[in-house]
């Protein structure tokens, strides 16, 4: 029979599941030894290390200065944002500042005085290392929300980003997508990806400020509303196919589209009350350690899990030298309470170690190396043990390593896609307009033809000008008397001789709809 003595002040059994420790020191009938649990690090403020980006480059107002006004006051615009002057710049550092008595600092965007071009500003948040978010995201915006922005999202540094969730006044009109709130999501839909009216219409500047992630509220689904039952959340969080990935980041992108208006449209008469600003960015996360460390540090100017297990890597993510006996493991919140901590073991002889998940039933010693590798992996698996997938296929996080169907291939749009390998979510790395797991879709403001072109025109934003039609988003039907992408230029701008005798500006809606003939036919031809 096992007799537990706990030994150490960390040995208090993990009745509530938060997995807070690694290991305890035990005694058994055999003498004592180590116990090990799945661990993982306490949550805490992840902008306290976080790296801020903002572009365009000249997005961020000051420099040249320029003045602005509030929706509160539309005609009183003697604010002023100089980027030389520190009482009225207005940096990205400010959305991460503490702020004192209750004095808003916040990073201001130009104004929209080049209206009717879209004011488009990204702000980009970077770890430098994968962490798992706990807690809502929440952004807190002065001088209204943007009645349309975007939340994307990395996991592999910013090299690829996929759609996080949208926002909109109007969720149709603005990205094609129903109206749809968190809470009303099912378990089997907790980590869809949707849009949300909810923090985009104007409640006025001295209300509503924040635009949220909500986190909790998909927590809420597996744990109940007030998060008591946190072991069928962990239970949930291990078992359910994508989920725990869901949750985890390496970079956060917010892309803002369009900003508050005021509670009606665009009044051309004044631009300089619209703009951006963001006076503070709340993320709450913890490291993630793959359940093999409870401590995660600032070091060097990263975050570093402090790694048990006899694991390695700054997300514990692969055996130490000398306990690669088997395939390195994440661990496991299951079995409840303690979880599996999957440790690295040992190595023994070079031979009678080598496992091959049974993808591979040979194996062949490399004598310089002195290790034993499998040969002729199978099931699209590869590497040392088979433990890998090919390239263009990704693991199966349902599956167990032996299992054929570890490996799923990734089958990335042959047109919206870089090229034919993924990830290892499955997610492929797009090419420049597209998105979605698999390319197959266009971002807002991108049409398909053979691959995702960027919109001419939209009737909204893109405006064609001087009484120009948009058609199907690609170009501008200029009347007669004026030229350019969006109708923008005279035709007499450079030789007023080209005016004589020429139809009024507008032209007649006779050669209008024969322009229109003739490119739709000519469409009709490239098909």
């Amino acid at each position: 029979m096992l007799h537990l003595v706990a030994l150490l002040l960390h040995c208090v059994p993990l009745a509530m599941g938060q997995y807070d420790i690694c290991k305890s020191w035990v005694t058994t009938d055999d003498g004592p030894s180590w116990e090990f649990y799945a661990c993982q690090p306490k949550a805490m403020r992840m902008k306290d290390y976080v790296t801020v980006r903002v572009d365009p480059a000249g997005i961020t107002c000051g420099d040249p200065p320029e003045r602005f006004c509030t929706h509160e006051n539309p005609y009183l615009c003697s604010d002023e944002c100089d980027a030389s002057n520190p009482d009225l710049a207005h940096p990205p550092k400010l959305m991460f500042d503490s702020e004192d008595e209750g004095l808003a600092t916040y990073w201001q965007s130009v104004t929209w005085r080049r209206y009717p071009e879209p004011l488009l500003a990204n702000i980009t948040l970077s770890w430098n290392k994968s962490i798992e978010l706990t807690d809502d995201i929440v952004i807190t915006f002065e001088y209204g929300r943007p009645t349309i922005m975007m939340l994307e999202k990395s996991l592999d540094n910013g090299r690829t980003w996929h759609p996080y969730q949208y926002y909109a006044d109007d969720c149709m009109e603005a990205f094609s997508m129903p109206a749809r709130r968190v809470r009303d999501l099912s378990t089997t839909s907790a980590n869809r990806v949707l849009c949300t009216e909810e923090y985009s219409r104007w409640a006025g500047s001295k209300k509503e400020k924040t635009v949220r992630f909500e986190v909790r509220d998909r927590f809420a689904i597996f744990a109940g509303p007030d998060l008591k039952n946190m072991d069928n959340l962990y239970t949930r969080l291990e078992s359910a196919k994508g989920l725990k990935d869901f949750f985890t980041v390496t970079d956060l992108r917010m892309r803002l589209l369009r900003p508050a208006l005021g509670g009606t449209y665009v009044q051309r008469e004044n631009l300089y009350k619209y703009f951006y600003a963001v006076s503070n960015i709340e993320v709450t996360g913890r490291c993630k350690c793959n359940l093999h460390a409870n401590l995660c540090t600032f070091k060097e100017g990263s975050l570093q899990c402090e790694c048990e297990h006899n694991t390695t890597g700054q997300d514990c993510g692969k055996c130490k030298k000398n306990f690669r006996s088997r395939s390195w493991r994440a661990g496991s919140y299951l079995p409840l309470p303690n979880g599996s901590p999957n440790a690295c073991a040992a190595a023994g002889s070079a031979f009678g170690n080598c496992e091959c998940y049974g993808h591979s039933n040979r194996c062949s010693y490399i004598d310089f190396l002195n290790v034993v590798t499998c040969v002729s992996c199978k099931h699209n698996t590869r590497g040392q043990h088979c433990q890998h997938c090919r390239l263009g296929f990704y693991r199966n996080s349902s599956a167990e390593l032996d299992d054929e169907n570890v490996c799923i291939e990734c089958n990335c749009n042959q047109i919206g896609s870089m090229h034919d390998r993924c990830n290892e979510t499955g997610y492929c790395e797009c090419r420049e307009g597209a998105t979605g797991p698999k390319c197959d879709d266009c971002l807002p403001n991108y049409y398909w033809r053979q691959g995702c072109f960027p919109n001419v025109c939209d009737d909204e934003l893109l405006l064609c000008q001087n009484g120009g039609t948009c058609y199907q988003n690609q170009r501008c039907i200029c009347p007669v008397g004026f030229k350019g992408v969006l109708c923008q230029q005279s035709r007499c701008e450079v030789d007023k001789k080209d005016c004589d005798g020429a139809p009024g500006v507008g032209g007649s809606l006779g050669t209008v709809a024969l322009g229109v003939l003739a490119l739709q036919l000519r469409a009709w031809g490239d098909l």
